[in-house]
């Protein structure tokens, strides 16, 4: 009898109502009489510091006095005219530490204001009405601008444009609109299908035509764009997981944590997604959070969150942390990846290494002037399935290609967007300089809008 490690990764580790249960909404919205309670506690600041962290400059104040007023479609309307995307923003958004970390009632109340549920409560009820469409389009301009990718910034660019009177094309790789917030986060941070109905709301708006299924990978195909087109904006994202650089990356049971979530936000039934028993993720973002905490939901044993530094350098907030440890996560911190450990001849002959991944070796850190050093010891976590989350680059050999100027590997644009090349703007991921959330890259699209308008008014 063999005593060989067998793996243990396989779908269907919970009960069929168990499923929908561990994947519901995260954070249930807030009841009419719950929402007018938290709308009282705002001060309604002058100079309000929470609309100042806004990266998308929404009026907090304004639309927060609105629904204590009762007028739920004039405080969506309040947060839509600065984000489009408004309600996933709400979801998934850092507010803890943008709007809700400057809020004045921390000092008072050592509570802000719940901005983001507030913010929810009106676009929900908006998008549920009779009537959710509230703009409407300028007089037809004859323009015309390509958009590459549909993800937020993407979308707010369209959006924005669609406005003025253009006409937009949006061109995506993916067969759904709606890029990160359609494939690359947690399913109970947005379920109902929520991200499609907003990409439908803001659809709805004429003027913008989805064509997915279309990728850009070559000098040829931009050119064209530039050419049948007044302008293009490129809201590509990034593509590519950095790699770990270790022996093992390539075994059997190693993935990349965004693909893992992909998969998952596009399973119609999580009963028939695999999942190791043993689960280590390795990364400290938002990414590795909700890859280590849909394992766990999906029924993994153990998962471990492994981090290279120390808690306060972590990427996820400190909510996302603490979410991640009372759904079962156990958080590493000082640990940096030295070896992915296989146990030969389980998977499939003719698959090179022919081996499946059954722990990560780690080599312990120590901060030594400054600068992350070994300290010799080391630590070994047993593992099924080793989920990547260390970061993504572009990945884009096109981008190089066509002559654009890169700024460690991203775009470089000026502050509106627009890049060296005449006529063409990028924004979100892809964009050098920016924090990688989603609230900023609604942002950039809006302000390459208003640069593609102002643009296109003046030829």
């Amino acid at each position: 009898m063999s005593t060989a490690y067998q793996p243990d990764i396989r779908p269907g580790r919970l009960g069929a109502a168990d499923y929908a249960q561990r994947f519901a909404d995260a954070s249930p919205r807030l009841t009419r009489s719950q929402a007018l309670l938290e709308a009282e506690r705002c001060l309604y600041c002058f100079d309000a510091p929470c609309a100042t962290a806004c990266p998308t400059s929404i009026d907090v104040p304004s639309f927060i006095k609105r629904i204590a007023d009762d007028n739920l479609r004039g405080s969506a309307r309040t947060i839509l005219e600065s984000n489009p995307l408004g309600g996933m923003c709400a979801r998934v958004c850092p507010t803890e530490n943008l709007c809700e970390a400057v809020c004045v009632r921390n000092t008072q109340e050592d509570r802000p204001v719940a901005i983001g549920r507030l913010q929810r409560h009106a676009v929900d009820a908006l998008m549920e009405s009779a009537k959710p469409q509230i703009f409407t389009r300028a007089a037809a301009t004859g323009k015309k601008i390509a958009v590459v990718g549909a993800g937020p910034a993407g979308l707010a660019c369209a959006h924005a444009l669609a406005r003025q009177g253009h006409e937009v094309a949006v061109f995506d790789a993916r067969p759904k609109p709606g890029g990160l917030n359609e494939y690359g986060l947690a399913s109970y941070k947005t379920p109902d299908n929520f991200a499609q109905r907003e990409v439908q709301w803001l659809l709805d708006l004429g003027g913008i035509t989805v064509h997915s299924n279309w990728k850009l990978e070559t000098t040829t195909q931009l050119d064209a764009l530039r050419k049948d087109y007044d302008a293009v904006f490129l809201g590509l994202g990034l593509s590519a997981t950095h790699a770990l650089g270790v022996p093992g990356e390539n075994l059997a049971g190693v993935r990349d944590a965004v693909d893992f979530i992909a998969e998952l936000r596009q399973c119609a039934d999580l009963s028939t997604l695999p999942v190791g028993r043993r689960v280590v993720v390795i990364g400290g973002g938002m990414t590795a959070v909700d890859a280590a905490v849909q394992s766990r939901l999906l029924g993994a044993e153990t998962v471990h969150m492994v981090y290279r530094r120390g808690p306060e350098a972590l990427s996820a907030s400190k909510a996302e942390q603490e979410w991640a440890q009372t759904n079962g996560v156990s958080i590493h911190y000082w640990l940096a990846p030295e070896e992915i450990v296989g146990t030969p001849g389980l998977t499939d002959a003719g698959a090179g290494d022919a081996s499946n991944v059954c722990a990560v070796r780690f080599a312990r850190q120590a901060l030594v002037d400054g600068k992350l050093t070994p300290t010799g010891a080391t630590e070994v976590l047993q593992a099924d399935m080793v989920l990547k989350a260390i970061g993504q680059q572009l990945g884009n050999p096109l981008l190089q290609q066509a002559g654009f100027t890169l700024e460690s590997g991203r775009i470089s644009t000026d502050a509106e967007g627009q890049t060296n090349l005449s006529g063409v703007w990028a924004g979100g991921d892809c964009r050098a300089g920016g924090l990688d959330l989603t609230v900023e890259a609604v942002e950039h699209g809006k302000q390459s809008a208003h640069a593609i308008h102002a643009y296109l008014s003046r030829a």
